[in-house]
């Protein structure tokens, strides 16, 4: 039994009412609710160990043993061979920037870059641009609109001699297909290129894993895994030593500090240290042993996917009984292993901003729009309306489910 009751209860979020009803937070792909413990971490951090680094003093060195520690969490969070290969930074798209723009440096007009019509915009921009200013060619890999997953034959065809680097996300933010890295990642090698993957969506459903997956550079941020608003950005050691990182004269040269410019949000990284340790610590309850902690997130992983595909499958089939509803993307629940528990409805009554917001006066939080998954949504031609997204996490349970699928009703939709 996943221990649902004793994760919720650590959500002081999760006790919000609207209109005296219990609020239903579906709206987690933009950004999950945090554990006590992880505010917690924060404010002591703050309160009793702010510093710069590098100082001799108390304060200093116990920001830097935190900040060391944060490090070897999430190392072991992605499956990193060690902390010095984790970079922090603001966000995923401002650490995406960074990395294309000394990318960039390394290619020649001709070379060509690919990116997918499945992903969040900010892992496909910032290498259009980054290829118009090396003289690159950007090539785009097509999806099936019949469910939304990537299409690997039009994958082939734009891998050639002059590919530099493939672009595409772990799991899409809007509909919650998941890709299969590792067999992309051969593809992409076997026409000698790169491969950067958006695990942002990803995260809090699956464990990452970039040695089992074989890619070349990972993103994702820690505000979707129940911590604070940080990027974190992994890369082979080789490469991320050799290229040629943007930074000031005084910063040092080593990793991973070439990548992380300027001074640090030192109480985001504490907090996303927090966060990590949660889930190590709910894979050891579910377990019931005291695991290190890659192998507790493991098993914090493997109980969520279950837990997860309980619900998701609950949300299908109820959804699946609305009629003038249409789910986008995989909608059977035998495919339920290829997608994260996360949803892109249409309706015929309402657009999915008015259902949002009829939604959310029954304090059930979701969003609509296109979550800025643009070029998926300009792919399947629903711009500018996009979809109703509802998503779900680990706290989430089964009567919020039902709940949703009672509120769509009453917002006017016969079932």
């Amino acid at each position: 039994m996943f221990p649902i009751d004793t994760v919720r209860a650590q959500f002081p979020g999760l006790g919000r009412e609207v209109a005296g009803r219990p609020a239903v937070f579906f709206a987690g792909p933009a950004g999950s609710q945090i554990p006590q413990r992880v505010a917690d971490a924060v404010a002591d951090y703050l309160l009793y160990h702010n510093a710069n680094h590098g100082g001799p003093f108390a304060t200093s060195r116990e920001s830097d043993a935190l900040l060391a520690q944060a490090h070897c969490a999430m190392a072991d969070l992605v499956g990193a061979g060690g902390p010095d290969e984790i970079a922090f930074g603001a966000n995923m798209t401002t650490l995406t920037f960074a990395l294309s723009r000394a990318l960039a440096k390394t290619w020649k007009p001709g070379d060509e870059v690919v990116v997918s019509r499945l992903d969040h915009d900010a892992n496909v921009s910032p290498w259009e641009l980054a290829a118009r200013d090396a003289g690159a060619v950007v090539r785009h890999v097509d999806v099936r609109v019949s469910d939304c997953t990537l299409d690997l034959d039009s994958l082939r065809s734009c891998l050639g001699p002059r590919t530099r680097l493939v672009a595409v996300g772990a799991a899409s933010n809007l509909v919650g297909t998941i890709n299969p890295i590792r067999e992309i990642a051969e593809l992409v090698h076997d026409a000698d290129a790169e491969l950067f993957v958006d695990a942002v969506h990803f995260a809090p459903h699956r464990l990452i894993d970039v040695s089992a997956w074989d890619c070349d550079y990972l993103v994702c941020s820690s505000y979707k895994f129940f911590g604070p608003h940080l990027g974190v950005l992994w890369g082979r050691p080789g490469r991320m030593a050799e290229l040629p990182a943007y930074r000031i004269r005084v910063a040092p040269d080593d990793l991973p500090e070439r990548w992380m410019t300027g001074t640090p949000c030192n109480e985001g990284i504490v907090g996303a240290l927090e966060a990590v340790n949660y889930l190590a610590d709910l894979g050891r309850a579910c377990a019931a042993a005291p695991l290190a902690r890659r192998d507790a997130l493991r098993a914090a992983f493997t109980a969520i996917e279950a837990y997860e595909n309980s619900l998701c499958t609950r949300m299908l089939e109820g959804v699946g009984e609305i009629s003038g509803v249409r789910i986008v993307g995989i909608a059977d629940p035998d495919r339920i292993g290829e997608r994260t528990p996360t949803l892109g409805l249409i309706a015929e009554a309402r657009s999915p901003d008015a259902l949002s917001e009829a939604l959310g006066e029954r304090g059930i939080f979701t969003w609509g729009g296109n979550s800025y998954a643009l070029p998926l949504t300009e792919a399947l031609g629903i711009e500018p309306q996009g979809v109703l997204r509802a998503g779900l996490l680990h706290y989430n349970t089964a009567h919020e489910v039902d709940c949703f699928i009672g509120a769509l009703s009453e917002c006017g939709l016969a079932r």
